[in-house]
């Protein structure tokens, strides 16, 4: 069975870390984007980390261009939107796609663990989440509608 630390990520600031780095930890991880109408949610995700992080969870942020073009900038450009905007300190990592031939294969992964609606394996827009408890196992996946607080209650259950 794979798991999410099978994989790795390159860092905003251009670092290979291996995913196995969060082994026992919960994770959330997100495809973001800077310029959506669900970008507000990073302050939600900011205060969620804060939240639970001594208890043992980690937030990831995965930018992706995909999505009409609302994640145009570079590595250095988005590290300072985020933490000029939104005082974020968890874990941002280096642009990536999320569908297509040019997935990065941690998403191939987490959407074949925990398909969408009806079965649909298709990241559908920013900000849709995926909660992975501590052995590295999908638990679930949220639309991007879904806003952080909401998930408090499945988070408390992996921690």
């Amino acid at each position: 069975m794979t798991t999410v630390q099978e994989f790795a990520a390159r860092s905003l600031d251009g670092r290979q870390i291996p995913l196995r780095d969060y082994a026992g930890k919960a994770l959330l991880i997100v495809n973001t984007a800077s310029k959506c109408g669900f970008t507000p949610q990073y302050e939600d995700l900011e205060r969620i980390y804060q939240r639970y992080r001594e208890r043992g969870l980690v937030v990831l942020g995965f930018p992706c261009n995909q999505f009409g073009a609302q994640e145009p900038g570079s590595a250095g450009q988005i590290g300072t939107f985020c933490q000029s905007n939104y005082g974020v300190s968890f874990p941002m990592f280096d642009k990536i796609e999320v569908n297509g031939a040019g997935a990065h294969p941690l998403y191939r992964w987490l959407k074949q663990a925990a398909p969408g609606l009806l079965g649909t394996q298709r990241i559908k827009w920013n900000f849709t989440k995926f909660l992975v408890d501590r052995a590295g196992v999908v638990r679930t996946r949220y639309a991007p509608i879904t806003k952080p607080e909401q998930l408090a209650a499945a988070i408390e259950r992996l921690l």
